[in-house]
């Protein structure tokens, strides 16, 4: 079976403070995975679904950006560090003394036994397990994937009544909501741009699902809410009727709200009077609510400011209003904002009396099939011979040629302009234009413009545009768009847009850019961008930015950017950051929150590191790991003074920077060749170990290299080589004592002969002196 989400979440939102009232944290962790293994089918919708999800709670829910944890294309592994990032906000909020709430939502694949992530899989038993351990006082967790239902299954104990009245914040215990049976398959439509379940669910808590009216919801009603629309959008699907289910094991006063409609900053109230199915588009064409409006009471649904468009149906016929909801501001929507539109040109599955000829109000009207049209402009052309619209087989003109719908060939000097859909190809030097889908082709000079999905070849000089998807391919001089996801090329000298998600190619001199997640490559002389989660190639001259997670490579010479976990390779010439690294960094600068992996460059920056950091200068909160470089700071490592005096200088100076076992020492050093005579310095750099033996006790092992300056000259012929092993007793937290044995290596350059140091002579040649030595002093 095919899952096209599954969603744990785990958010509990009180209603009504105790007294004397406690302050509430709540968090969230959201994933979404569209690929469930090599025998899954990909899902399209996971990912924008955890991030529609997301968006509500933060708009709503009361869930802060800093509280949120999204994970996009995660396995098993990147699930489990999720839920032990999830544990430590728990845990910071717990100390706080504060009620804390917990939501972990994922979206994509499962089975009768447990969520399937990329290949791997995460039983149920495990999930159980892992939300009872959540430090939160609510916990909950919804599951929107076939056969979820098998999470819900009591093992025992009794059901409690799942909500109180709505008097106070003092729930406790866990939650489980699913969006289908044991035995059921969960479904995703193109047509809500996500899962059933969650659309239902998003939209249920963005106002819909009010039934009392008080401006916040429950979460009672939002599964009940969800639960009615996905039974009845699915119940005539392919794969049937998908029933939602539940297990509750709340005790406490008081209900769970999930969202109040009142937090946001604009609102759309749904006047009384208003009646039929809504729904409800932001600017960029996302369905953001959907729902049956009755007659007889008011509503108020909680949205983004922004422009929309809100679709009506009621009694066979469809309207439109246009809104902008504004900040700080409530908008009402009333029967009268609606206009009539013509209805969407559809097929119909049933008997169609011939006798029907006449429109009838908010219906299609009926075409007429003519196979050529011959014409100069829209009217002179065959086509203007017959009343309603036309459809054609071929279509040719000297100037501009329309038609409703093409099945075959159009060709024209200045444009073709198909109001419905084209099944064919469409050939101009102006440009062409199909109203809904394209199947086929479209080649101009000037546009090709395509109102809904194209499934085949868009190929201009100037632009090419797709309203919808696209499944094959865009190629352009300009610049390429497309309103849904892409599924294949684009390939254009200016710029590359996908509004959805890309699986493919994007290439382009100018830029490219995909809102939603991208498997595969972008190739950009200017910039690559990726809303969301990037699986493939970003490869750059200018900058390559991911918004969520990468697994695979970025190569700029500019920059590279991961908004969270990279699993990969990011190289530049200039700078690379990713929020979480488990890969390589290499470039100039480097910058990663946690670092498991490897940075190299001329600066590297962690906030908590547990691999390799090498280049002049590295920094880290927290070190576990090994710092190679001339100055290394490390919020958890050394950072020491020693002053000390040797057989060769009399006195010295060390500083030590570094992490807590790997240091880089500079040494600086005073003394007197023999006898007070012929005073010399000594500078140098060395690397070494840090190797805790007690709690008082400690051992340095360290190699040195320095320079020798004689009578204050500071042209040097001398370098001195040293192996030191320093044992420190820690007397105090800031003072030891130190001390141990060294082996001197001196070398002479320039015919010049190795100065007297040490007594103990090992070995001496004409410009080698090898001694022993000794050093004894304190550390600060």
């Amino acid at each position: 079976m095919i899952a096209p989400a599954v969603v744990l979440l785990a958010a509990a939102l009180a209603a009504a403070p105790a007294a004397p009232p406690r302050e509430v944290r709540r968090v969230a962790l959201l994933v979404g995975t569209n690929d469930g293994g090599p025998e899954r089918v990909r899902l399209r919708y996971a990912a924008s679904d955890a991030e529609a999800l997301g968006r509500v709670l933060d708009e709503l829910g009361g869930v802060a950006p800093q509280d949120e944890v999204l994970l996009l294309e995660v396995n098993r592994k990147g699930f489990y560090e999720g839920l032990e990032k999830l544990r430590t906000l728990l845990g910071e909020a717990k100390l706080s003394g504060r009620r804390t709430e917990a939501l972990v939502y994922y979206s994509g694949h499962s089975d009768e036994e447990g969520l399937l992530l990329r290949g791997d899989r995460v039983s149920y038993g495990e999930l159980r397990q892992a939300l009872a351990e959540l430090p939160a006082d609510v916990r909950i967790a919804i599951l929107d994937s076939c056969a979820s239902g098998t999470l819900a299954r009591r093992k025992g104990g009794v059901k409690r009544p799942a909500f109180l009245v709505d008097a106070s914040s003092t729930v406790q215990g866990q939650a489980i909501l699913t969006s289908s049976s044991a035995d059921e398959v969960s479904q995703e439509s193109d047509r809500v741009g996500g899962s059933f379940f969650t659309h239902n669910l998003v939209s249920g808590l963005r106002g819909a699902a009010d039934v009392t009216g008080d401006g916040r919801v429950t979460l009672h009603e939002a599964y009940q809410f969800a639960f009615h629309e996905t039974l009845a959008r699915t119940e005539k699907t392919q794969a049937g009727a998908q029933h939602p289910a539940y297990d509750m094991e709340l005790a406490g006063a008081g209900d769970l709200v999930m969202t109040d409609v009142r937090s946001t900053s604009a609102g759309l109230v749904l006047s009384d009077s208003l009646e039929g199915r809504l729904f409800i588009r932001d600017a960029e064409g996302r369905l953001a609510v959907e729902l049956n409006k009755l007659p007889g009471r008011p509503m108020e649904l909680g949205l983004a400011p922004g422009a929309y468009t809100v679709a009506r149906e009621l009694g066979g016929r469809s309207s439109r209003a246009a809104l902008q909801l504004r900040e700080g501001g409530r908008t009402a929507l009333r029967t009268e904002d609606f206009g009539a539109v013509t209805g969407e040109l559809t097929v119909s599955r049933g008997d169609v009396p011939k006798e029907v000829t006449a429109d009838v109000p908010g219906e299609a009207p009926r075409h007429r099939a003519q196979a050529f049209n011959i014409g100069f402009v829209p009217g002179l052309q065959t086509n203007s011979l017959f009343e309603g619209p036309v459809d054609n087989r071929v279509s040719l003109s000297l100037g501009v040629a329309t038609n409703a719908r093409l099945d075959g060939l159009a060709l024209a000097l200045g444009a073709n302009w198909t109001a419905a859909d084209a099944h064919g190809v469409q050939a101009s030097i102006g440009g062409n234009h199909t109203g809904t889908d394209l199947n086929g082709a479209q080649f101009s000079v000037g546009f090709n413009h395509v109102g809904g999905d194209v499934h085949g070849v868009q190929g201009t000089v100037g632009v090419n545009h797709a309203g919808g998807n696209v499944g094959l391919g865009q190629v352009a001089v300009g610049g390429n768009s497309a309103g849904g996801g892409l599924e294949g090329f684009q390939l254009s000298v200016g710029y590359n847009a996908v509004a959805g998600s890309t699986l493919g190619l994007q290439t382009a001199v100018g830029g490219n850019v995909t809102r939603g997640s991208l498997r595969g490559v972008q190739l950009g002389v200017g910039a690559n961008v990726v809303g969301t989660a990037v699986e493939g190639l970003q490869l750059g001259v200018g900058a390559n930015v991911a918004g969520s997670d990468l697994q695979g490579v970025q190569v700029a010479a500019g920059a590279n950017v991961v908004g969270r976990r990279l699993d990969g390779l990011q190289l530049s010439s200039g700078f690379n950051r990713a929020a979480d690294l488990h890969g390589v960094q290499v470039g100039l600068i480097n910058v990663g929150g946690d670092v498991s992996g490897s940075q190299v460059g001329l600066i590297n920056v962690a906030t908590r590191a547990s691999g390799l950091q090498l280049g002049l200068v590295n920094v880290a909160g927290t070190m576990k790991g090994a710092p190679v470089g001339i100055l290394n700071f490390m919020g958890n490592g050394q950072l020491h003074g020693e002053l000390y005096g040797s057989d060769i200088t009399q006195l010295n100076l060390d500083v030590k920077l570094g992490s807590e076992h790997v240091y880089t020492v500079f040494t600086g050093g005073l003394g007197e060749k023999r006898g007070g005579q012929d005073e010399f310095a000594s500078l140098g750099i060395g690397l070494g170990v840090h190797l805790v033996a007690t709690e008082r006790l400690f051992v340095d092992v360290d190699a040195l290299a320095s320079s020798i300056y004689v009578d204050r000259k500071w042209d040097s012929h001398w370098l001195l080589a040293q192996l030191r092993v320093k044992a420190g007793y820690q007397i105090a937290r800031r003072f030891a004592v130190i001390g141990g044995p060294t082996l001197n290596v001196q070398t002479a350059f320039d015919d010049h002969e190795p100065l007297p140091f040490g007594k103990l002579v090992i070995t001496e040649g004409h410009q080698v002196r090898i001694t022993p030595g000794l050093q004894l002093g304190v550390r600060i």
